[in-house]
């Protein structure tokens, strides 16, 4: 039965191979076509286009922790497979089955034109006579990573791997393969490189994906898991090749466990696996356009509106009336655009163990809290409100009319964390009450914008009505995301912001929803600037949300710093601006005046990192968002003893000569750089060096930063 498949688009070539034996090898996955001999036959076994381990099957070979080896993925044989157009693009879908229990698995593949990244997921379907336990699946699964090239892979190849936390964000480290305990010293070894979550917050630790570079053959090869729960990646040795194994949930790393009755099927977690040339941000440029593609459209990532809210660094979750109408009013006046009154405006007290109930208080609001939002309203602003819509405090008045149904039970307890229990959306009466919820505060208050946030993590899941607790915690996650398409459905224009104590959830099955990120709780503003620079590496730059929080008392570098940080992404206006001086306010409108001039390039563009993806230790940082003819690079000195910076532009010294707009030969492509914010700007300066093709920015003093703008004529 030899049979090859073979798929070009888009830039990518995948090349499957079906051996006599009816064995589906994925023999190639990359940006350039698949070049026969570079597997030998005795490699080409360990090219298995799946892995899938059931409960009481074998394991072959020496496997240690890892995922490869699985029965019955060594079984499982060719049935057929279907190429066609589909949707956003091509799509191929390969059948396989195992001979000896009947289970089914197409794995597939959905392309999207123009862009060099497909879509992946499995489908498991039992059609055997008897059950079957599901321990393991991949979602895709590559062998071969560093076939290409003729230097050993210790030598050549490196893997980015985006670190996170509360408050500690988007902490890219790039390692090579031994640094991580990955020598080349045998044909196949026990250890892999590995990133999972347990638990609801999806990227507690890690952002759920990672970037592989083979700095030889200068391609990359790159993937994100969309799951808003558990998920799983591992690199491992095997046949003398590196082999890339994405899933979501697993028994042994995530305690999820799946029974399937005959006739049942399964879907795995999807995740995106592209493949380029070019290094880190061409892989992050193609991401980028598949994360538009993928979004559900919405108004907001097209007007990038400005967002005021009320919490960090000003009311800290105490709003009341007469702290509100200050703020709104010069809120309105920097030209904020929506305004959200954040956590407390439902509790008289002390409100963090007694949310669940959703009703606001009158001693906060003695006129009501429909007065404040039609003041917003009224001030030509959309107005918002915070929810917590998953959780329900310990101590909430709600609890009575819920029963352990609408909760996470284990061992027959209620999961509780930080003082809340763990709502369960497979049950009906809690979707009732959250649609109840939102249906208020649209229908009833005129709310335009919630900012949802999520501040526990709920764990390993739920034993109810639940193979495993991974799989009731599965369930859950996709019933959640089931429950936000109907309010959006219902409610299309409503802005939902994506919120868990800032960016631990920070994941594209949240975010092909949601249009726009919290992307972190942190309150300094000079440590936010490293977050905020590497946050478009995550996420499109129009669905980041960075705080902006000038500070009671600072002076003007302190406003332009802040403002800087979020003027490439999504402005997330904060602090106590009716209380800033006339000139540090109008810092703020200056600003906020400028980004109207230029959102919609940020919504078009695609990021770039001039100094290659930013640290906390850095002393200076700088990243930037290129549009048509257009690029904005925002700059922040840190620290150090040097006042200058060279910032290498390529792709920009190919395009263009000349010097800041001045020099070069008639009728070359010039480029020319400015310093478009803060108008005033005195001792920094930026100029473009043509003849090194570099971006030479001056900022004299630390804890500074600036906003350039170069345009090619």
């Amino acid at each position: 039965m030899n049979k090859t498949i073979e798929i070009a688009e888009n830039g990518l070539h995948l090349h499957i191979d079906v051996t006599e034996q009816g064995d589906a090898r994925l023999m190639h996955f990359g940006p350039e076509p698949y070049r026969p001999g570079t597997v030998s036959d005795k490699q080409a076994p360990g090219f298995r286009l799946l892995e899938l381990q059931l409960t009481g099957e074998d394991r072959a070979e020496y496997h240690g922790r890892t995922h490869r080896a699985t029965y019955p993925g060594l079984r499982m044989q060719y049935r057929s497979h279907s190429d066609a157009r589909v949707g956003p693009g091509r799509k191929l879908e390969v059948t396989l089955a195992d001979p000896e229990t009947g289970l089914e698995a197409v794995s597939h593949f959905q392309f999207y034109d123009g862009i060099a990244v497909t879509r992946c997921w499995t489908t498991l379907t039992n059609k055997g006579a008897s059950p079957l336990g599901v321990e393991y699946v991949s979602t895709f699964a590559l062998t071969g990573l560093d076939k290409e090239g003729a230097l050993d892979r210790d030598d050549k190849m490196s893997v980015s791997i985006p670190h996170s936390g509360w408050q500690s964000e988007l902490q890219w480290r790039t390692y090579s393969l031994p640094e991580l305990g990955l020598s080349h010293m045998t044909d196949r070894s026990s250890k892999r490189i590995t990133c999972s979550n347990t638990g609801s917050w999806a990227a507690a630790e890690h952002i759920p994906m990672a970037v592989l570079d083979n700095f030889e053959t200068n391609t990359q090869l790159f993937w994100q898991i969309e799951h808003n729960g558990s998920w799983h990646w591992e690199i491992i040795d095997q046949f003398d090749c590196l082999t890339l194994l994405v899933s979501g949930p697993t028994e042994h790393d995530n305690q999820w466990w799946r029974e399937l009755a005959p006739g049942e099927s399964f879907v795995s977690v999807p995740a995106a696996v592209g493949a380029t040339r070019g290094g880190f941000d061409a892989a992050i440029g193609e991401l980028t356009r598949y994360r538009r593609a993928i979004r559900r459209p919405n108004e907001d990532n097209r007007l990038l509106r400005v967002i005021f809210n009320d919490y960090m660094n000003c009311l800290w979750g105490q709003p009341t009336t007469e702290k509100l109408l200050p703020l709104i009013d010069a809120a309105a006046d920097i030209g904020s655009e929506y305004f959200c009154i954040d956590a407390g405006w439902y509790a008289d007290g002390d409100w963090w163990d007694g949310v669940g109930e959703w009703l606001p208080s009158k001693a906060r609001f003695p006129e009501g809290i429909k007065f404040v939002l039609d003041y917003i309203r009224g001030k030509g602003m959309i107005p918002g409100l915070w929810l917590e819509l998953e959780v329900m405090g310990i101590n909430s008045p709600k609890l009575a009319d819920a029963d352990d149904g609408w909760f996470f039970m284990r061992h027959g307890k209620r999961v509780k964390d930080r003082s809340r229990y763990q709502l369960d959306y497979r049950n009906p009466a809690v979707v009732a009450h959250a649609d109840e919820v939102i249906r208020r505060l649209v229908e009833d208050y005129g709310v335009g914008y919630i900012k949802m946030d999520y501040n526990i993590n709920a764990g390993i899941g739920t034993e109810t009505d639940a193979d495993s607790f991974g799989d009731g915690l599965l369930q859950h996650n996709r019933a959640y995301l089931a429950w936000l398409d109907g309010i959006f459905a219902r409610y299309p224009d409503l802005v939902i912001e994506n919120c868990s104590s800032g960016g631990m959830r920070m994941d594209y099955a949240m975010l092909s929803r949601h249009s726009i990120q919290s992307t972190s709780d942190q309150e300094d503003y000079v440590k936010y600037a490293a977050i905020a620079a590497a946050s478009p590496s995550a996420l499109t730059p129009e669905q980041s949300a960075i705080w902006s929080y000038p500070l009671r008392e600072g002076d003007d570098e302190e406003v332009v710093f802040n403002m800087v940080n979020a003027m490439l992404l999504r402005v997330h206006q904060s602090g106590h601006v009716a209380e800033l001086s006339p000139r540090r306010r109008a810092l703020v409108k200056e600003a906020l005046d400028y980004y109207k001039t230029m959102r919609a390039d940020i919504a078009a563009g695609l990021p770039f990192w001039p100094l290659g993806l930013p640290t906390q230790q850095d002393d200076w940082i700088c990243f930037g968002i290129r549009a048509d003819d257009r690029a904005y690079v925002a700059v922040w000195r840190l620290g150090g003893e040097a006042a200058e910076i060279a910032l290498p532009l390529p792709w920009l010294a190919a395009e263009g000569g000349g010097g800041a707009g001045t020099s070069g030969a008639a009728g070359a492509v010039q480029v020319r750089a400015r310093i478009a914010y803060p108008a005033a700007h005195e001792g920094s300066a930026a100029a473009w060096d043509a003849e090194t093709g570099t971006l030479r920015v001056k900022l004299p003093r630390e804890r500074t930063a600036r906003l350039v703008e170069l345009r090619v004529f």
